[in-house]
């Protein structure tokens, strides 16, 4: 007869979670008393730790560390780091998505499994029972299982990009050598299961990785698809050469561009539900000595909409960038080059600004995030709807709050001077290297200087530098040489940080991107100077003789708090 498996759960108890709490020093009696009654008026019940955590009363540490205490079990934080991913099999993925339970690793017949209520035996009962193994039970929080399922557990659409070139008949692409000339032929080809498969994989995957373009590459005789992850390119995957044309058409077809034209650039766009939320592609096509190049800009609203607070901005700084967009009137612009975060540092103004008691109105190109309750309009250069048109009919549409996506000729600015002059707050960016050349930058386009005086209120200039990855920091001290040349670039930094490289963050060290800033709020004497029409490199001596904090003053606060690194910040700021 085979042995029955067992469960390893030792020393169960019966104390409330409550008591325990209190007995460990985690909450006290009067805050006990506050999360039972927050309990007992939720309509939907919630678990006494989960109110705890809501209430900021405990973190879900605080909580699996006294209940694996309490129940005799190991508690663990770092699953992705002793867990074996190929261990998840063992369960269904439907048990595994209910249950919030992931299994780490097999030792002969013995399961280990990750839970987040150690004192659920039913449900381990039901794991052995479903596996046929002797089940031992670790305790960790609901945040880090839920991340390692998403992490190891492919979604019910995705599939091994092997099974797809496994699939692919060489037949399939036999119209891909030659000319096309009937144009059913090729969206026969591109409507091919594996390509398909193949195009979905490229942007589910990329939009999940968090990629904000996508490139896909011909070469001679070679294909390569590349993400843009925190600013940079990198390689995902090389599918056969022979896929090209058949990939690139099938992403015309989504987008609704001609399929048979190769010979001249192509723009379109088309949209996808991921996860329930909609995420906005760009494409564009561009004829090259191999074929056409496609690369798709990655619109994800959810991605554009964060608080001011989630930016990088220093506490200081925040306060006087809050007080500048609280003008009632007036020109204030965001400057920096292509990539450096503007339009979303622009909608989380926007979205701060937002109110049932404000009309405000924005024309953009193109419009990258939708925000409720915001008219948002996209320019249209082949239906002359630019820039300064759309300003033109938006002065008539009664604003209090208006956004340019960009100042780039005189009668733009022009008309943004005169809106700000009649009493509209107007919000717009501009591509220059730090602050005050803002300034000059709007005289060279035609705006007398004594008007930009008077209408601008601050200018924001700001880069976006790798962060380091919290999974993988350690303390480190450059070598003698290395260490000279930051002293000399920036000062004496202690307690340097830098990521080692993990499997999270690619083996770069860095995860995620923060915002560097430099915030120009003009007195009275600089407005003076501004239109007395003095040089840029008059204004920039005023500043220099005053508290102003530079791009890369701030970037070295974020190296010193161990955000960034030496390298990230100087790079970003090199004149």
């Amino acid at each position: 007869m085979k042995p029955q498996p067992r469960t390893t759960a030792t020393g169960i108890g019966r104390m409330p979670i409550g008591t325990m709490l209190i007995q460990k020093g985690v909450i006290d009696d009067a805050q006990l008393a506050q999360a039972l009654e927050h309990q007992s008026a939720q309509v939907e019940h919630q678990l006494l730790g989960e109110v705890l955590v809501e209430l900021g009363m405990a973190s879900e540490m605080d909580i699996v560390e006294v209940l694996a205490d309490e129940y005799g079990v190991p508690c663990i934080d770092q699953l992705a780091r002793v867990a074996d991913p190929r261990t998840i099999e063992v369960l269904p993925r439907a048990f595994i998505e209910e249950h919030q339970v992931l299994p780490m690793y097999l030792v002969r017949s013995t399961l280990t499994v990750a839970v987040a209520e150690p004192s659920n035996i039913y449900l381990v009962e039901e794991i052995s029972r479903r596996t046929g193994y002797d089940v031992q039970i670790v305790a960790a929080s609901r945040t880090a299982i839920e991340s390692a399922i998403k992490s190891w557990l492919p979604a019910a659409n995705i599939f091994v990009i092997d099974d797809i070139y496994e699939d692919i008949a060489e037949e399939d692409f036999s119209v891909i050598e030659r000319q096309v000339t009937e144009l059913a032929d090729l969206e026969q080809v591109a409507g091919h299961g594996p390509v398909v498969k193949l195009v979905n994989f490229i942007i589910y995957s990329a939009v999940q990785e968090g990629a904000s373009d996508i490139h896909i590459e011909p070469g001679d005789q070679e294909l390569r698809v590349r993400y843009r992850l925190d600013g940079r390119l990198w390689e995902k995957i090389a599918p056969p050469y022979r896929m090209h044309a058949a990939i690139t058409s099938r992403i015309k077809i989504m987008s609704n561009l001609d399929i048979a034209e190769r010979r001249i650039p192509q723009d379109g766009d088309f949209n996808v539900m991921l996860e329930g939320r909609p995420i906005d592609l760009r494409v564009s096509t561009m004829p090259g000595t191999w074929g056409e190049k496609t690369v798709i800009r990655i619109i994800d609203s959810e991605q554009s909409r964060l608080g001011l607070e989630q930016l990088g901005f220093d506490a200081g700084m925040l306060s006087r960038w809050q007080d500048v967009i609280g003008h009632p009137n007036g020109v204030v612009l965001v400057t920096g080059p292509t990539g450096s975060g503007k339009s979303t540092t622009l909608y989380s103004v926007l979205g701060q600004l937002n109110a049932d008691d404000q009309n405000i109105t924005t024309v953009e190109d193109p419009v990258e995030a939708k925000i409720p309750g915001i008219n948002q309009s996209q320019v249209n250069e082949k239906a002359g709807f630019t820039f300064s048109s759309a300003l033109r009919s938006m002065l008539r549409q009664d604003p209090d709050i208006m956004m340019v996506g960009e100042i780039r000729d005189s009668e733009t600015a022009s008309i943004c001077m005169q809106a700000a002059l009649t009493g509209h707050l107007v919000f717009s960016t501009m591509h220059t290297n730090d602050s005050p050349s803002a300034v000059t930058r709007l005289c060279n386009l035609g705006i007398e200087p004594y008007l930009v005086a008077a209408t601008l209120r601050g200018v924001l200039a700001q880069r976006l530098v790798r962060k380091i990855c919290p999974h993988c920091k350690s303390p480190w001290t450059p070598e003698d040489q290395a260490a000279e040349a930051l002293a000399q670039a920036c000062g004496t930094i202690e307690d340097l940080q830098r990521g080692e490289g993990c499997s999270r963050c690619r083996g770069t060290g860095f995860a995620g991107r923060i915002g560097m800033f430099e915030l120009l709020v003009p007195d009275a004497t600089f407005l003076d100077a501004i239109a007395n029409g003095e040089s840029l490199q008059s204004l920039r001596t005023r500043l220099e003789t005053s508290d102003f904090q530079t791009l890369r003053d701030d970037g070295m606060a974020k190296v010193r708090a161990g955000l960034t690194t030496p390298e990230e910040v100087l790079g970003a700021t090199r004149l």
